[in-house]
């Protein structure tokens, strides 16, 4: 990945962050009683979407903005660790 691909990841990773922050609080559903599925109150089950959310946001964050040179580093210490032995 060159540095142009890494950079528009992480500025779309910061950017869903921010909007992921400003979601979590849910002042909307304070007062309102309604169920989902006849049975879950309708905060709880924004918060499990929400939870699945920060999950895919996660992944994303791993897979487009992970910084390479880390695991360029990880994998020549595991070289000169193993030849070491």
């Amino acid at each position: 990945m060159n540095g142009s691909q890494s950079s528009s990841g992480k500025s779309l990773v910061w950017l869903l962050f921010v909007v992921m922050f400003f979601a979590h609080q849910d002042f909307w559903w304070w007062g309102d009683s309604s169920l989902v599925l006849g049975f879950l109150p309708i905060g709880l089950a924004y918060h499990a979407l929400f939870s699945i959310g920060c999950a895919l946001l996660g992944w994303l964050a791993i897979s487009k903005a992970w910084p390479t040179e880390l695991e360029v580093f990880a994998d020549e210490m595991e070289e000169t660790d193993s030849t070491e032995i």
